[in-house]
């Protein structure tokens, strides 16, 4: 029963042990036949924490996610942090900025009817609430453009050139 508990799972998305281990909890699957279950489906290859790490990673960043709030995630479904630190190492060193600058480019075309001011407040709120840390908010809006058509009418991103 354990293992069919498993399987269905796994069959929806990767998921870490723990996930698994709270869902079978959740099912009232006994302590001892959840274990043998999910220590044949780790030895068989289908349970795997470092390469749900990798793939949280690659995935989330390409939905402008900073490392600090994967590296988060990644805990709160119980990956430990070794392989936290592993997958993050993985990640490109300049992850985050690219990240940021990507949502800023996504996000302001629907902010240039506004005030500079308001839209470099909006966008640090955007950014800072998707785990960003100050330095890279600051490096990304500080080539925010001024004017309030400055570059926007032609729809170029402003962080080329």
């Amino acid at each position: 029963m354990a293992r069919e508990i498993a399987l269905r799972l796994l069959d929806m998305r990767d998921r870490t042990r723990h996930e698994l281990e709270q869902a079978l909890a959740k099912k009232q699957v006994p302590e001892q036949a959840a274990a043998e279950a999910l220590d044949r489906l780790t030895e068989v290859g289908l349970i795997d924490d470092q390469r749900f790490a990798d793939a949280w990673f690659e995935a989330q960043q390409r939905r402008q996610r900073s490392t600090r709030a994967l590296r988060q995630e990644l805990r709160t479904k119980g990956v430990h942090d070794e392989l936290v630190d592993q997958a993050a190492a993985t990640a490109d060193e300049g992850a985050d900025l690219q990240a940021a600058r990507a949502l800023v480019a996504k996000r302001l075309p629907s902010l240039q009817r506004l005030p500079h001011q308001v839209r470099y407040r909006r966008l640090a709120g955007q950014l800072a609430r998707r785990g960003f840390t100050p330095a890279v908010i600051s490096a990304v809006l500080r080539d925010l453009p001024k004017g309030d058509d400055e570059g926007l009418e032609t729809g170029a991103d402003p962080f080329d050139g």
